[in-house]
């Protein structure tokens, strides 16, 4: 990346900051801020940070570090002794939710798609990529606010949870459709290898080795560094099994980085535990400015104006389906009244996870049904750019109605 990239990458990213700062000056969250800064700094925009800079390799490690550390901030919250008090409470709630949603929009799009005669697996496939979670805006309205309560203790957990199930149910989908078209180059339970365990095998195996080194180390700010280096060299690994091993970028990061954060967190004392993450703070949250910065750069603001009835159907079933089922799950689990009633609104941003599965059932559909996959990927991206600006405002209202924004 040259002197002129790298400009337009800071450019990008004080824009972002500035955005975020009067966007919650309104009372919003300054994740608002730094979505809508990507977009106008993006090659559909104002091009500042254009395809040629997100294209360069070093842009891809970079942001992969960055993945890798907001999973840290996850990781950090998977602390056995806690998740023996509410663990199958959110693994069960988890389920619920993710299947309602893929049931509740799978319908929806059945009823509408047979009356218009497009092929009813396509409901299917929207189904599949509408149960997934973007972890990341959640987790920054977290830390903004400086939420505290059951629902921030539910959230952090469900979201590496949701992820897992997500890409199961996803990828058995794509796989199905393209084992039976001919079109699909890997069995599915070569893919699910692959996404699910490589990533949380790596990542608890470097985790449990910078455990020890951790516990040796007395020092908070020599912990710091550690950690810092431990994070690098597994994004490292990470690269290289995407570019060396995989040749294709299956391993997710926020995963990575999340096995590897609960390896070690769960062999320090808890005062030393929190004191680092307490220093790592800073540096997780300028993780999520550039993470959300990027989320929001490929997303294309005309599409607003282009959205039509796919988009809306597949925004409200699946904002119906994510905050009843999670309301279901949490009743059924007899967790508290608040996280019943607002977990539901936290679920709703989606983009990142959204994109990334809708380029890989088009690659997949495209072959065999090119007019499907287009209806595919002009309703995910359209509703990626609606739904992401309204679901963080609904996800820190929920927090705010809760009780739990203590700043």
């Amino acid at each position: 990346m040259g002197i002129i990239e790298i400009l337009r990458l800071v450019v990008a990213i004080a824009l972002a900051v500035v955005t975020g700062k009067l966007v919650a000056k309104l009372g919003l969250p300054e994740i608002l801020g730094w979505l809508i800064a990507g977009m106008a700094v993006g090659p559909h925009a104002l091009g500042i940070v254009n395809e040629a800079v997100m294209d360069v390799n070093s842009y891809h490690v970079m942001i992969s570090f960055l993945e890798a550390f907001v999973g840290v901030m996850i990781g950090s919250e998977l602390i056995i002794s806690k998740l023996k008090e509410s663990g199958k409470a959110v693994i069960v709630t988890t389920i619920i939710q993710s299947l309602v949603t893929f049931v509740v929009v799978s319908a929806a799009f059945a009823l509408v798609f047979k009356m218009m005669g497009i092929p009813l697996y396509v409901a299917i496939v929207m189904g599949s990529i509408a149960l997934a979670t973007a972890p990341a805006p959640a987790l920054s309205i977290v830390k903004e606010f400086n939420t505290k309560g059951p629902i921030t203790d539910t959230l952090l957990p469900l979201a590496a949870i949701d992820d897992i199930i997500g890409i199961i149910i996803f990828f058995t989908t794509v796989s199905l459709i393209g084992a039976s078209s001919g079109a699909s180059s890997m069995s599915l339970g070569t893919t699910l290898f692959i996404m699910i365990v490589v990533p949380i095998a790596i990542g608890l195996v470097l985790g449990i080795g910078t455990g020890f080194i951790l516990r040796k180390i007395k020092d908070n700010q020599h912990s710091f560094y550690t950690v810092m280096v431990a994070v690098a060299f597994v994004t490292a690994v990470g690269l290289f099994m995407n570019i060396v091993v995989f040749k294709d970028s299956l391993v997710n990061f926020m995963l990575l980085g999340m096995a590897f954060a609960a390896g070690f967190a769960n062999m320090l004392e808890t005062t030393k535990q929190e004191a680092l993450f307490k220093s790592l703070s800073p540096v997780i949250g300028a993780a999520l400015i550039i993470v959300i910065l990027d989320l929001g750069m490929p997303l294309d603001y005309h599409l607003i104006f282009s959205a039509g009835l796919f988009t809306v159907v597949y925004i409200v079933s699946r904002a119906i389906g994510k905050y009843f089922g999670a309301t279901a799950g949490a009743k059924l689990m007899q967790m508290p009244k608040t996280v019943q009633k607002y977990l539901g609104f936290t679920l709703l941003p989606h983009s990142g996870v959204s994109l990334v599965f809708t380029g890989i059932a088009v690659t997949t559909i495209m072959p065999f049904d090119p007019n499907s996959a287009m209806i595919i990927q002009g309703t995910i991206a359209a509703a990626a750019v609606i739904n992401e600006v309204i679901a963080v405002i609904v996800a820190k209202k929920a927090f705010e109605m809760s009780g739990e924004i203590q700043a």
